[in-house]
């Protein structure tokens, strides 16, 4: 495994210097690009970073536009697939994605638009939608689009991890040198280690939350607070275990964990096992992640006879709690899930270093337009 890694580490050397060697290659939009990304695979809270940064943006009277690849869809299709117009979500997570669809949900006024070719993505949303910045998801390693700011999400567990396949990083750690800022899951010492281990500056702090839970259906409805803390976990997330110790230590009685792999589409026999599972432990619901939800909203709370992502034939009620058919105890606990926040520490310093650097890359524009034009 270690060869396989050296492999993998010497051509991601070889694919990053080449585009630095060859930056016609390269391709920008006309409105300014803040990349946000990481060196791992999954797990580093990426979206809802691209969420907080959207939301800001927002209130300084941008109109930003969220590039996505789309990735783990279960009808990917060529092309570009509008997620949301900024006004209502208009497909479902099977087309968009998980991760587009939980930031098409979150964030009215926000166009969110995915297509393996995030440069027609962006041509898009600055044509239609009248877009003024656009936030390129997960994009550090997707060097066939230029961008302005190239932020990096890290954490201190990161720089121990080991090169692909044999470990979770996608590059070298020395690849961190093209990022414009570091944004740091952790203390203020790892922050400050983290910043002198990679020689890269500014580095702000992330803080993440958890908001009272919701209902995954209907959608975002406030969970009743008749419902005790006593819960069976389920993450289909790159890092579960984190999932699972967040809920206790916001306080929840976890009696039970079921771990998928990132992006899973839950079958039927997964819902009824886990039905089961908090049936058995008298559960009264099953906490789940906003990035799941999305992938199960169309499925709980229904039949569970359909394939995987797919709305389905909605069962026949009786007493509320209770199913008519199958199994004669029936019972279907709460579905809920629990939506993470990121807050940003020095939110005010942040972005006015964003502020500036958008106001110096739209200077570099004008300059290179009018030097086009005298050409």
């Amino acid at each position: 495994m270690s060869l396989l890694s050296g492999a993998y580490g010497r051509a991601a050397r070889v694919r990053r210097a080449w585009y630095g060697r060859h930056r016609y290659r390269t391709r920008h939009l006309a409105q300014p690009v803040i990349s946000v990304g990481n060196v791992v695979v999954g797990g580093s809270g990426k979206t809802p970073v691209v969420a907080t940064l959207a939301r800001l943006l927002l209130a300084a009277g941008e109109r930003p536009a969220i590039l996505s690849r789309g990735y783990g869809r279960l009808r990917p299709a060529d092309g570009v697939v509008v997620v949301s117009d900024a006004h209502q979500v208009l497909v479902p997570a099977a087309r968009s994605g998980d991760e587009p669809q939980m930031l098409a949900r979150a964030l009215p006024g926000v166009p969110v638009l995915v297509s393996p070719d995030r440069y027609l993505a962006g041509r898009v949303a600055e044509r239609t939608f009248g877009c003024t910045v656009h936030l390129l998801d997960d994009g550090f390693q997707h060097l066939q689009l230029g961008r302005d700011i190239d932020l990096l999400v890290i954490s201190k567990g990161d720089l121990d991890e080991r090169l692909l396949p044999s470990g979770r990083l996608r590059e070298p750690l020395e690849a961190a040198a093209a990022a414009d800022a570091l944004l740091v899951s952790g203390t203020e010492e790892d922050a400050s280690s983290i910043a002198a281990r990679l020689a890269v500056t500014p580095v702000f702090r992330l803080m993440p939350r958890y908001d009272a839970p919701r209902l995954v259906e209907p959608f975002g409805a406030a969970m009743p607070a008749s419902v005790v803390r006593r819960a069976v976990a389920v993450a289909g997330i790159a890092r579960p275990e984190r999932f699972f110790t967040a809920l206790r230590a916001e306080g929840w009685d976890v009696v039970e964990e079921r771990a998928f792999r990132d992006h899973h589409w839950f079958s039927s026999r997964d819902l009824e096992s886990i039905r089961r599972a908090a049936v058995d432990a008298k559960a009264d619901v099953v906490l789940t992640t906003e990035k799941d939800a999305v992938r199960l909203d169309s499925r709980v709370g229904r039949d569970v006879s359909g394939s995987p992502g797919e709305p389905e034939t909605p069962h026949r009620a009786g007493p509320r709690g209770r199913v008519r058919g199958g199994d004669p105890d029936g019972a279907r606990p709460t579905w809920a899930f629990l939506p993470l926040q990121i807050d940003i520490e020095s939110s005010r310093s942040f972005a006015g270093w964003i502020d500036e650097r958008l106001a110096a890359a739209r200077r570099h524009r004008t300059r290179a337009g009018e030097g086009g034009e005298a050409a």
